[in-house]
């Protein structure tokens, strides 16, 4: 079809050329006789002018019968060509617009395509935005629950110290208020005097180193048991704050111990000896005091402790006292 297409335009050039060429030639014949017909007044002219009639006259009459079988034929071929053309035309309409139906249907299925991939994307985006929030929920609630486990920690710590802090509280006031039972006149008597009145006390018209070396005999005699101060100042006859102020002024001179504790529902000090003081009562009446040849006195000598009769005798008498 191509092939014929190509010929038919060929002969159509050559038809358009061959009429142009004709009508050029009249353009000149016209021309040629205008001229003449401005020389008539001449003769010569004139009889040229007859001859070119004559000569054109005939070469008419030769060359329009063949135009004239020449046109026919190229309207016959015309003729022919139209049908083939409009069918050409026809057919190359039908395939443009099979052409572009296909362009058509390709740019929909491209389009369907890119819709397709767009709602993929979408979707992938919708899924990753879904995930996302899924880590960021999770990553909240995993965040939420630690700082609920450590503030439920801090308050159980919390608690532990407050119980702790309540406990102790509790158990300092328990002392205090056993310290407070404990407490004793001694207690307040010994906050209320200085170290200074304690140890400078003294009773009034009594000897106070016969009266300490007395107690300490007397607290002795219990060994270390001990006795009851309340006891001993019955037996002294000395009231609770002068027997008090003695036992803490034998207690700073080192000689006793007082030792807390409960006697019948009641708190007091028992008193226990830790220095016995020298006593000159053992000596007193023995006859080296008063022994003339002491003087001459010694363990190896011819006057002896150990072949004196005076001291014999002195240790006899003392034996049949006790």
């Amino acid at each position: 079809m191509k092939n014929n297409n190509k010929l038919g335009n060929k002969k159509e050039k050559k038809i358009n050329k061959i009429k142009e060429q004709l009508e050029r030639l009249r353009a000149k014949l016209n021309a040629s006789e205008n001229k003449q017909s401005s020389f008539s007044s001449k003769p010569k002219f004139k009889k040229i002018q007859a001859k070119t009639k004559q000569a054109k006259n005939k070469k008419f009459q030769v060359i329009e019968p063949k135009r004239k079988a020449v046109e026919a034929k190229k309207k016959e071929a015309r003729i022919k060509v139209e049908p083939q053309r409009k069918a050409k035309e026809a057919k190359i309409e039908v395939q443009r617009k099979a052409n572009e139906a296909k362009k058509k249907e390709a740019r929909i299925k491209v389009e369907a395509q890119r819709k397709a991939k767009e709602a993929k994307k979408k979707e992938a985006r919708i899924k990753v935005e879904a995930k996302r929030k899924a880590k960021k929920a999770k990553i909240v609630a995993q965040r939420k629950a630690k700082e609920a486990k450590k503030k439920e920690a801090r308050i159980k710590v919390e608690a532990q110290r407050k119980a702790k802090e309540e406990a102790k509280k509790k158990e300092e006031e328990a002392k205090k208020k056993e310290e407070e039972a404990k407490r004793t006149y001694e207690d307040e008597l010994e906050e209320q005097l200085s170290e200074e009145e304690i140890t400078g006390f003294q009773l009034e018209k009594t000897d106070m180193d016969k009266m300490c070396n007395r107690v300490c005999e007397m607290i002795a005699g219990y060994e270390n048991e001990g006795t009851l101060q309340s006891e001993l100042w019955k037996k002294l006859k000395l009231s609770s704050r002068d027997g008090s102020r003695l036992a803490l002024k034998l207690e700073r001179m080192g000689m006793i111990t007082r030792e807390k504790i409960l006697e019948k529902q009641r708190w007091t000090y028992k008193l226990i000896i830790k220095k016995i003081p020298i006593s000159t009562k053992s000596i007193e009446g023995a006859p080296c005091l008063t022994c003339p040849v002491q003087s001459k006195c010694s363990i190896d000598g011819e006057i002896s402790p150990k072949t004196c009769q005076w001291i014999e005798d002195w240790v006899l008498i003392e034996l049949k006292n006790k």
